[in-house]
């Protein structure tokens, strides 16, 4: 019996055996991994990459900027495209192409410290640029306008040491600025009349001189829309031409953004000017509206206006 029971548990061992060796374990699959995201690249690679920045990249390969771009950052770009540049005055870039420091400043003014994500872009009104000088941003329609000229229409494209926002119109820093209060309005096209009573006033070399002025600029139909006889009548009067006039200029460089801010902004002729804001638009002394803002010149600050607005009491 003993014997026997020995030779059952041997063949239990050796099927048992037998059984292990005819199916084995089965095995883990291998664990598969998640593709990894692109690497970002710096911020002159992903200008590169892009396709759409070759007169920036060529400026800042001759301002000798590549390197500072390629660097730790994080910086802030604001990207002219080529058609951005293409849009500059016949023979602008290439002045610029052959007067460096002057190129470089243009450049460092599109650059900010720091890496300013689109979201935090449109609660700002400013932004300090690398180059000194401030930009002014507005938010207009829904899209982000800087200087009042030029619109963000790209945001947030990533860069491994920093963030580019793509513009469609260079900038220019405010000393560089091409025209002053005058030269600017005349380039316009739209503000004869007004070009016209500043000369009747004596007051182009006022307008001219070093400031800054914000002025609130009544279009040629603003004062088209005066009563019949106003206008003659103020030309005759130099005096109080003067007083109107200056009734529309305001000491300082006072932006949009700030703008909006105020109730009122005492005139350089010396009477105030109530501002309102009524549906989304800047309002002057309850009538005349502010139809595009920021328009920047050399020594100052040109707002649009609907309609001549008049001091208390004229």
């Amino acid at each position: 019996m003993k014997h026997l029971v020995i030779t059952l548990s041997a063949m239990a061992l050796v099927l048992a055996a037998c059984s292990s060796a005819a199916t084995p374990a089965p095995t883990a699959a291998p664990a598969t991994k998640a593709p990894s995201p692109a690497a970002l690249v710096d911020i002159v690679e992903t200008a590169k990459g892009a396709g759409s920045f070759a007169t920036l990249l060529k400026a800042a390969t001759a301002a000798g900027l590549v390197d500072t771009l390629k660097g730790a950052g994080p910086f802030t770009v604001f990207a002219p495209t080529d058609a951005a540049f293409a849009k500059l005055p016949a023979g602008k870039l290439d002045s610029l192409l052959a007067d460096l420091p002057t190129l470089k400043s243009v450049l460092l003014y599109h650059v900010v410290s720091g890496k300013v994500t689109a979201a935090q872009v449109t609660s700002l009104t400013t932004a300090k640029s690398v180059e000194g000088s401030a930009i002014s941003i507005a938010v207009k329609d829904g899209k982000v306008v800087l200087n009042g000229s030029s619109t963000v229409t790209a945001t947030d494209v990533m860069a491994s040491n920093g963030v580019i926002h793509v513009i469609d119109t260079v900038i220019l820093p405010p000393a560089m600025a091409a025209k002053d209060i005058v030269d600017t309005a005349a380039a316009a096209g739209t503000f004869a009349t007004l070009l016209k009573a500043a000369t009747a006033a004596a007051l182009v070399d006022t307008l001219k001189g070093a400031g800054p002025f914000t002025v609130f600029a009544p279009t040629d139909a603003a004062f088209a829309k005066l009563p019949a006889g106003t206008l003659e009548g103020l030309l005759a009067n130099p005096a109080k031409l003067k007083s109107v006039l200056l009734y529309h200029v305001v000491s300082g460089k006072v932006l949009a953004a700030q703008v909006v801010g105020l109730t009122s902004a005492k005139s350089v002729e010396g009477s105030s000017i109530t501002i309102a804001v009524k549906d989304g638009k800047v309002v002057l002394n309850g009538s005349s509206t502010v139809t595009a803002t920021d328009v920047m010149a050399s020594n100052g600050v040109i707002h649009v206006i609907d309609t001549v607005i008049l001091p208390p009491g004229m």
